[in-house]
């Protein structure tokens, strides 16, 4: 079936929200959660590193009114621009990414992990160190994943076994109408066969409902071969004061 423009506008507002409510459970798990609006969630503290201070959920969000709920009195401030409509060159901002969002529906056959990597749910704090060491590699930050997220409901850390060993991650978050799928990692750069890992792990987890997320260069590429279809530009602003 053909996608309509209207139905592109809905793909991204439901990814942005996805997306808004991934950025406030991480942030409520360092304490620092964020206020929900009808154009934006922000946050009015600085967030942990990667994260926005600012995702918009619409079209129609203020460049005015999305920064002065957020902290950019300090240094790292970003706001993530959902639908790539704003300038925030004027307030000291500059484009740090410029991505695409993605979509892939839940009722398309997945084609399974390779056999001999086993994916599982990260269920208890002593084991999120070990995947985030993984994730993180020799140069990535440490302490972004804390163990609050593993009791949140919506939230499910994905991990790829080559025997002992984490291979491959990524983290799936599930919304009222799509799972998003982020920080897909494999630590011998074969991203496709953690696309497909973690695309199988989030079929057989939560299964029926389409998979969302945000990719650019090489990540993009992994995931409209594993069956996404771009669906709208994004960017990410920072603060380069």
């Amino acid at each position: 079936m053909t996608s309509t423009a209207a139905d592109r506008v809905r793909h991204v507002r439901e990814a942005a929200r996805e997306n808004a409510e991934w950025c406030d459970a991480v942030c409520r798990s360092h304490g620092v959660a964020g206020e929900f609006r009808s154009d934006a969630w922000t946050n009015p503290r600085r967030t942990p590193p990667l994260y926005p201070d600012g995702v918009t959920l619409t079209a129609a969000a203020s460049a005015r009114e999305v920064l002065a709920r957020i902290d950019t009195s300090s240094p790292g401030a970003s706001v993530k621009d959902s639908f790539a409509c704003l300038d925030l060159t004027s307030a000291g901002f500059e484009v740090l990414i410029e991505a695409q969002w993605v979509r892939r529906a839940g009722d398309r056959p997945v084609a399974g992990a390779p056999q001999a990597v086993r994916w599982d749910a990260v269920r208890t704090p002593e084991m999120l160190p070990a995947w985030e060491a993984a994730w993180a590699g020799d140069s990535g930050p440490r302490g972004v994943f804390r163990a609050g997220l593993l009791d949140e409901p919506t939230v499910l850390v994905l991990a790829g076994h080559l025997g002992t060993r984490i291979v491959s991650g990524a983290v799936a978050h599930r919304s009222a109408e799509v799972v998003g799928l982020s920080n897909v990692f494999d630590v011998d750069d074969d991203i496709d066969r953690a696309w497909a890992g973690a695309l199988a792990a989030v079929d057989r987890y939560v299964p029926g409902l389409p998979v969302v997320g945000y990719e650019h260069g090489p990540g993009l590429d992994a995931a409209l071969r594993h069956g996404c279809t771009p669906i709208g530009p994004l960017r990410i602003w920072t603060s380069t004061g």
